[in-house]
């Protein structure tokens, strides 16, 4: 007799963002023609560049003829993309062999997928709050126990809050998997060179590993912040990073990321690479590799043309993010994130919880941002607010937040 998954019966309601919609919705409805800022969800909204956009074309057009159609790819990634990733670490003095670069349709499978590799007894840590995959896929996988008083039983939460800068501390138990994403979402906080080794340190002590999301690293602009962790010593023995063309490229549609797990990393029961060796299986097993046409699209970002259009595209949306911020902090606002990251982190006024203040913002000045509480209790009081809008509708937001947001 067949069965479900019960532990899909844990996770609570359904994926993020179905409420938000829900509530954008009915606000519609009973409003029709109101003009609504969408400054909630993190997609992109800029068009591709035009070296991009001339590569993915070439591409096209080669597969229309039979004399330069091509099908299955390595199931590793093209080997062109995977030396191109491995050039663009090295200007980081990282050094990455190609097998340990593995191309994926974006950050998010393999944010939810990697953990497949270890043991179900693995003990996770989390930021608290963070992007949600990280956290649902490991309920989905059987590591946790139930949902009782906002957290599951069996995680180890790094708490992310004012006093620490929304840089989670270590874990204060034992964990084997720590999630750690920097430039963080939601927060937009960014983790130090000594923050990172603290982690590392503990890796390497603990034998644990460090699930690293690096999606937003090309926002960072200050030049002492980390943008890989492993320019943090000892980072490979310990450390599989996860990133993505999407938010700094526009490919949040065409779907095109890589991960890198090193042949150094080892654990308590796995030699150096073992976890390398197993992840090769599972993706051979499971994924046919990327798009040929998203994978084009990917060498030109990473093109001497292609990386300077990105770096304006990257601009355009950090011009955003001081508009937000600097309009917010003017009318008296606490506001956090939104200057090595896409993502403005704001406190709600007078004590409102995170839906009640979405609703007010909704209602009252017609701008839809993420309520803080869906990224994890610790979120509870804050908003979210993407900076990957249209500038336009970015000011009309903060013109009507100042004229009819009754604080």
């Amino acid at each position: 007799m067949a069965t479900v998954n019960k532990n899909y019966d844990k996770l609570q309601g359904a994926y993020m963002f179905g409420e938000v919609a829900k509530r954008m919705k009915d606000f519609v409805e009973k409003n029709p023609g109101m003009e609504i800022f969408r400054l909630g969800i993190g997609d992109t909204t800029q068009p591709l560049t035009p070296t991009v956009i001339k590569g993915l074309k070439e591409k096209v057009k080669k597969l229309g003829s039979i004399k330069t159609y091509t099908g299955y790819g390595h199931p590793q990634g093209d080997i062109r993309l995977r030396t191109a990733l491995a050039e663009f670490y090295k200007k980081r003095k990282i050094d990455l062999a190609l097998e340990e670069i593995f191309i994926s349709d974006g950050a998010k499978s393999d944010s939810g997928n990697i953990a497949s590799i270890f043991g179900l007894d693995s003990i996770v840590a989390i930021a608290d709050p963070v992007y949600p995959v990280y956290l649902d896929s490991n309920v989905i996988a059987g590591r946790t126990g139930e949902f009782k008083n906002g957290k599951y039983e069996g995680i180890v939460y790094m708490s992310c809050n004012e006093e620490n800068g929304f840089v989670p501390a270590l874990p204060k138990s034992k964990a084997d998997l720590i999630y750690i994403c920097s430039p963080n979402n939601p927060t937009g906080s960014v983790a130090t060179h000594k923050q990172l080794k603290a982690f590392v340190d503990y890796a390497l002590k603990n034998k644990s590993v460090i699930i690293f999301d690096a999606c937003y690293v090309q926002y960072i602009s200050d030049k002492s912040l980390p943008k890989s962790i492993y320019e943090i010593e000892g980072a490979k023995k310990c450390a599989i990073e996860i990133n993505s063309f999407s938010k700094w490229s526009g490919f949040t549609g065409v779907r095109l990321g890589w991960t890198v797990v090193p042949m150094d990393l080892v654990v308590e029961d796995a030699p150096e690479g073992k976890l390398n060796n197993l992840w090769n299986r599972r993706q051979s097993t499971m994924f046919n590799g990327a798009s040929n046409i998203s994978t084009e699209g990917g060498l030109d970002v990473l093109s001497e043309s292609g990386f300077k259009e990105s770096k304006k595209l990257i601009a355009y949306y950090m011009d955003n993010a001081k508009k937000i911020k600097q309009s917010l902090a003017a009318l008296g606002f606490k506001v956090f994130g939104g200057e090595n990251a896409p993502y403005i982190w704001l406190k709600a006024p007078k004590n409102l919880t995170s839906w009640k203040f979405f609703d007010k913002l909704l209602k009252e000045a017609h701008v839809v941002v993420t309520p803080g509480s869906l990224f994890g209790s610790e979120g509870e009081g804050y908003v979210r607010l993407s900076t990957f809008a249209d500038k336009r509708d970015v000011k009309k937001a903060m013109e009507s937040i100042k004229k009819n947001l009754k604080i």
